[in-house]
């Protein structure tokens, strides 16, 4: 599948559709090389279109997952997995938004496949495709809201130990409640009162391989 969906001069005149071209991005993120390089490290998009700054964010952080596990298998396969969990997007467009999540599993897919001469898993793909249906979505970042009018949500993964994974759902725009950040910062090394997000809601802690299960089973109950 191309990076590039049908671009056309309506498209940009109505939704202002253009796409940064690599060497730009290569310079913006060479900025923040550290935090691109940190695995946990949490990029949001919210224009992301067809996903060109978050599979270069994405390619950089599993570069970082080759240099540490370069024969560790299954830790290599754990910090790709968290790698895509700290990756967000929001864009206007469907076909972006499925380019965009097919694209960033492809990236996982070739460079497991490069790795380890072996494709990944279908428990690794099926976790990654759920990861990625979450965190990429069609809406509107301005509005913070969906294409179907409601609230964007975004999931927070958490690795607690070993390969348990914890997820916490928070909206977005409370997440960028600029009244409540303004009266409290987000961080404090002082030991003063910060701002703190109150999730809409929260899972049980699984495997993470087993993440697309948990809220079918959740629904059921």
């Amino acid at each position: 599948m191309s990076n590039q969906p049908t671009t056309s001069r309506q498209r940009i005149i109505d939704h202002a559709e253009v796409f940064t071209p690599s060497e730009l991005v290569d310079d913006m993120l060479n900025l923040v090389t550290h935090e691109c390089e940190r695995i946990e490290s949490r990029f949001l998009e919210p224009a992301c279109g067809n996903g060109n700054f978050l599979a270069e964010v994405l390619r950089r952080k599993l570069l970082t997952g080759d240099n540490r596990n370069k024969s560790n298998q299954v830790k290599w396969e754990r910090e790709a997995f968290l790698a895509t969990c700290s990756i967000y997007g929001i864009d206007l467009l469907p076909d972006n938004v499925e380019i965009c999540r097919q694209r960033l599993l492809r990236i996982v897919k070739d460079k497991h496949e490069e790795r380890f001469n072996e494709p990944i898993s279908n428990e690794g793909v099926a976790a990654i495709s759920f990861i990625l249906s979450r965190n990429i979505l069609q809406g509107d970042a301005l509005i913070m809201r969906t294409s179907a009018d409601q609230p964007i949500i975004f999931s927070e993964w958490s690795l607690l130990s070993g390969s348990m994974l914890k997820r916490r759902d928070f909206a977005y725009d409370q997440l960028l409640d600029h009244a409540h950040i303004a009266n409290l910062p987000l961080f404090s090394d002082l030991g003063k009162d910060v701002f703190v997000p109150i999730p809409v809601s929260e899972f049980p802690p699984c495997h993470y391989l087993k993440v697309h299960e948990v809220e079918q089973r959740v629904e059921r109950t």
